[in-house]
């Protein structure tokens, strides 16, 4: 709690109102803003954050909470900081943490970096954690979903394409514009590795995929899908 308060103090110094409204509009108006950018935060906590260097994995997860409850975005982005610096310190029993912060004062730029986290510690034991996901794709809360979706980002030859395709071909009936652009992206991002495979998967899906989310997967196929 005292590393949570130290940041947050830290960064309240940091505060540009003026920069802080441009922040706020490009959230649609979401989210409170210090106006501190990104290479700022991570410089001005960085000392915060190695200090908790072999910290217990609970300690870490009560400072990001701490974190999350702060009105201000870049205390949520300062946790989803910390979390990241020390992912490896995490296990199967704290996915449930990082999925209940996915779906507290929810939109892609945390969920999105907090699916990042989570496929940091899943893909760590893939035998044991990835089935965690398996429930998270089938969560009633969207951004729950989304993470799942989003969580084999950047995997490349450790990606499991069963889920993947998997969770895309169960996700495509929902119009949700978040999820659409989730699949999307994740097949985008699997096809850089394997693109017949993802080429493969858009030509047997056919129309069950909606428009966004083919023009999005084959963005960098060479040819429409």
């Amino acid at each position: 709690m005292r590393i949570a308060e130290q940041m947050k103090t830290t960064l309240a110094a940091l505060a540009d109102p003026a920069q802080a409204a441009r922040m706020s509009a490009y959230m649609r108006g979401q989210f409170a803003f210090h106006g501190v950018p990104t290479p700022a935060r991570r410089a001005a906590i960085a000392p915060l954050v190695r200090s908790l260097k072999g910290a217990d994995a609970d300690v870490l997860l009560d400072a990001a909470a701490a974190l999350w409850r702060a009105p201000q975005r870049e205390c949520q982005y300062a946790a989803i900081d910390l979390l990241a610096a020390h992912a490896k310190r995490l296990d199967c029993a704290h996915i449930d943490a990082l999925l209940a912060l996915a779906r507290q004062a929810s939109w892609w730029d945390t969920v999105d970096a907090l699916a990042v986290v989570t496929g940091t510690v899943v893909r760590a034991d893939r035998a044991l954690r990835q089935p965690r996901m398996d429930e998270a794709v089938r969560h009633a809360d969207l951004w729950t979903r989304r993470v799942a979706m989003l969580h084999q980002l950047g995997w490349r030859a450790d990606t499991d394409p069963a889920r993947l395709f998997g969770y895309a071909a169960r996700l495509a009936h929902e119009d949700d514009f978040f999820i659409r652009k989730a699949i999307g992206w994740g097949l985008r991002d699997y096809a850089r590795h394997d693109p017949a495979a993802v080429r493969a998967f858009l030509l047997a899906q056919g129309e069950a995929l909606s428009p966004l989310t083919r023009r999005e997967a084959a963005k960098h196929l060479g040819q429409p899908a």
